[in-house]
């Protein structure tokens, strides 16, 4: 709801040179809350941690009005950043939890629509909060919205199966509780992936204004409709063709959406791109959810989606920070960043391909050995 709106709001506070800081500051708490979460998730429970994660979200919705100078903000988008460091992560292992393997695709697939449709209509609400009200409206409707996610999750069971009781000595992650090794290949796509994201959320409102789409949430609320679109249509691809070779379907229509964005000077071209850019989005990010899962083992399941998570957060915020930087508030240079995000894309489909092709090797020199044995 207020992603769209935020660089204005910044601007008119004074800070039109701080624009990447919105996403990089909040992505950058968000990976470092990242393992503490997951091991609180895999110890205390999924339902404390997303509650504390939406509360957060209420909290710093109320404090936007009331810290109203530009060094105040910037340090409350660094703070704001602890609900998506613990929310997604416990939910995504919740998801797990609830299903069987076969469908792990198609559940984390589910999952992911309740995000598109927020996603979807809370910008166009935001920007027409802004338009009609004022921000301090937008923002209290925003923390409005999050108590209900408390109000739901209080009322939900736990899926944890011995949740222990919350002790500080929980907080003490060691060097092998920071990152699970079985997630590094779905974190290194998700990294290169999600770079898009920071993109997409520091320049889009930018590009709308410039080909004359007066509301800025207008391409968020597309390209989240169309990764709606996708998951119903293709939530179980994953779980019947792999998730590798979802993946390199996803990248390379990741790839042709920044090419088209780059060119973009008109309202139809930037829509085109927000659509073949939501059926990206919304095939990989449960697809390389429920591959982490599938690697590591059950007990390890809030370390591993808390460590893609990490990778999220890193692509997101890195996208911000260059896009910005790229950018320097010239309409110009645009092209320059959509075409670096698209380049990004196009090495993590080489790497897939790769990964791809060693697998089959490996399998078929086991067959191979098998057969010689016989």
């Amino acid at each position: 709801m207020m992603i769209p709106e935020l660089p204005g709001y910044l601007t008119q506070l004074g800070g039109a040179e701080y624009k990447g800081l919105i996403i990089a500051l909040f992505t950058l708490m968000a990976g470092i809350s990242r393992p503490f979460s997951g091991k609180l998730t895999d110890t205390v429970g999924r339902v404390p941690v997303m509650i504390f994660g939406s509360l957060v979200c209420v909290v710093c919705s109320l404090l936007y009005p009331v810290l109203t100078t530009v060094s105040g903000f910037l340090l409350l988008r660094f703070f704001h950043g602890f609900s998506t460091g613990f929310k997604p992560t416990a939910t995504s292992a919740y998801g797990a939890d609830v299903v069987h393997e076969s469908r792990r695709g198609e559940a984390m697939g589910m999952l992911a629509l309740g995000y598109s449709l927020g996603s979807s209509v809370g910008p166009l609400i935001g920007s027409w909060l802004v338009t009609d009200f004022s921000y301090r409206i937008m923002f209290y409707v925003s923390s409005g919205f999050a108590l209900g996610s408390v109000a739901i999750l209080y009322n939900i069971r736990e899926t944890l199966r011995h949740p222990q009781k919350f002790s500080f000595r929980y907080l003490r992650v060691g060097k092998d509780e920071i990152f699970e090794k079985t997630a590094l290949k779905p974190a290194v796509i998700m990294l290169l992936l999600c770079f898009s994201i920071g993109s997409v959320l520091t320049l889009s409102p930018d590009l709308s204004m410039s080909v004359g789409i007066q509301n800025k949430g207008l391409f968020y609320a597309v390209y989240t409709v169309a990764s709606l679109l996708i998951r119903l249509v293709a939530g179980k691809s994953s779980d019947k063709y792999g998730r590798v070779i979802v993946l390199i379907f996803t990248a390379l229509l990741q790839c042709i959406a920044f090419v088209v964005l780059a060119f973009s000077h008109s309202v139809t071209m930037v829509m085109v791109s927000a659509v073949i850019y939501g059926f990206s989005v919304g095939m990989n990010g449960p697809t390389l959810m429920a591959w982490a899962v599938d690697l590591c083992r059950a007990e390890n399941r809030g370390r591993a989606v808390a460590s893609v998570y990490i990778a999220l957060e890193m692509g997101i915020g890195c996208g911000a920070l260059v896009s910005a930087w790229i950018y320097n508030n010239r309409l110009s240079n645009l092209i320059y960043a959509f075409f670096l995000t698209s380049a990004l894309a196009l090495v993590a489909m080489g790497l897939l391909i790769s990964w791809k092709r060693r697998e089959r090797h490996k399998v078929a020199a086991m067959a191979e050995a098998v057969e010689l044995a016989e």
